[in-house]
């Protein structure tokens, strides 16, 4: 059961927030008065938030094991929304587990139960298959992007997960598309519906179409990007091959951009989206991986340098942009042997390229890397102080801080990253030696 809610604006206050959308009202609304809710939303309108806030008001802080339990496609999801977590500063612990990475490590962090655990279905499954988890106390289960986590073929694990949970009350489902019928070993009949899939809250995106002279595209996008002057941009293709053609013909022309996609190591994916949120990297080149699960709210651009494969792949691709209350604009590059997708029904501007030649314009920040983290009892105020004491920065050149368990990562302005590194490499952090390079 929720409680009175008073503290919901101290947990808007931790986040950066006024207030709720009509979204997180309308969810936190409905879930105090029913046990299933459906919430239908793209991205950007701030349903992790809407969901996670009547979640949070569950919990109970004398329960000393899992209550809550999120089922996420992806990795990146699953990240995104622990982010989310903590930043509303709750006295909970939240845990994410997925694959990609040793199982030993959760393991550990398992003997200390969270509240809140969130993980991909196949991982929540190996756990279960170990006994590592006691999910029997799991009063609340969310599965977040729904849709998606049926079309990846997750439905077995899902039901396999859901016959675990004993205590489970609560059931909230998350998805970008309407469903009429459920896997009837779900105990979901008659949700209450929280819909914002109407076009009336689209975020406010401008669309345009870019005309291209050469069958391959890549001047052209060499000119567009350029005309951003380094606003956060993705670059979507449809094939891994096609990212990394970009993204070398872009370092030809010294454009620098990174490389997201599939058949990268986990580890490579994980610091290609470091880069990107600090700033070290202005744009993103990526598969259809990267139109779900990554919540950066400051990207202005996305450009689909290949058409998207159907309608939902170009609403996800869209819905990178325009987060929340922010504007965006989305560009199809087309040229004359193309015809514009069935699912273009609507109109799009021209967008027209800037008659003087603009240069590349390079990022002022670099990333550092460090060789501890939380495990090392290193924290966020630990490393802004050592930047500051041993490398003479000023507040203003440290930017976004990435702490993990065995390492971190510090994006930094500096005029000589040689000069830095031979000042504070020789120095300790919190008494300790660590290795610290430029994150490759």
């Amino acid at each position: 059961m929720i409680k009175d809610t008073p503290g919901v604006s101290t947990i808007l206050s931790s986040i950066g927030f006024t207030s709720l959308n009509p979204l997180q009202e309308e969810t936190l609304q409905k879930s105090k008065e029913n046990d299933n809710v459906m919430i239908l939303s793209q991205t950007g309108s701030g349903k992790t938030f809407a969901f996670l806030l009547p979640l949070f008001l569950r919990l109970d802080v004398n329960v000393k094991n899992v209550q809550a339990l999120i089922i996420v496609p992806s990795r990146e999801l699953a990240m995104q929304i622990e982010s989310v977590f903590r930043s509303m500063k709750t006295n909970h612990k939240v845990l994410t587990c997925y694959g990609g990475h040793s199982i030993q490590v959760e393991k550990k962090s398992l003997i200390e139960s969270p509240s809140l655990l969130i993980g991909t279905p196949g991982r929540i499954c190996d756990h279960i298959s170990q006994n590592t988890i006691n999910l029997s106390r799991v009063s609340q289960l969310v599965v977040d992007e729904y849709d998606k986590s049926l079309e990846f073929g997750f439905e077995e694990q899902l039901k396999f997960i859901y016959h675990k949970l004993d205590g489970l009350k609560y059931t909230t489902l998350v998805s970008a598309t309407e469903h009429k019928e459920f896997p009837p070993y779900f105990a979901f009949r008659n949700p209450a519906m929280v819909n914002y899939l109407d076009s009336s809250v689209a975020p406010a995106i401008t669309f345009y179409h870019v005309p291209v002279k050469t069958y391959t595209k890549l001047d052209s996008l060499f000119q567009l990007l350029c005309s951003f002057k380094g606003a956060l941009t993705i670059v979507f293709c449809n094939f891994r091959e096609a990212t990394e053609t970009v993204c070398h013909y872009l370092k030809t022309k010294q454009y620098d951009s990174i490389i997201y996609h599939g058949g990268l190591e986990q580890d490579d994916r994980e610091k290609a989206l470091l880069k990107f949120r600090n700033g070290t990297f202005h744009t993103l080149i990526c598969t259809d991986l990267g139109s779900r699960g990554l919540d950066i709210p400051a990207i202005q651009h996305v450009v689909h340098f290949q058409f998207p494969q159907n309608e939902e792949a170009f609403i996800h691709r869209n819905g990178r942009t325009a987060r929340m209350t922010a504007n965006g604009s989305s560009y199809l590059l087309v040229n004359k042997e193309e015809n514009k997708p069935e699912y273009l029904s609507f109109s799009t501007e021209e967008f027209i390229m800037p008659t003087e030649i603009i240069s590349p314009l390079q990022s002022p920040w670099i990333t550092l890397y460090f060789s501890g983290g939380k495990k090392d009892k290193i924290n966020k105020i630990d490393l802004v102080g050592f930047l500051s004491q041993k490398g003479g920065l000023a507040k203003e050149d440290i930017g976004l801080i990435n702490v993990q368990d065995f390492c971190s990562y510090v994006a930094v302005k500096t005029n000589s990253e040689n000069q830095l590194l031979a000042k504070i490499r020789i120095e300790k952090v919190k008494g300790k030696k660590l290795k610290i390079d430029i994150a490759r």
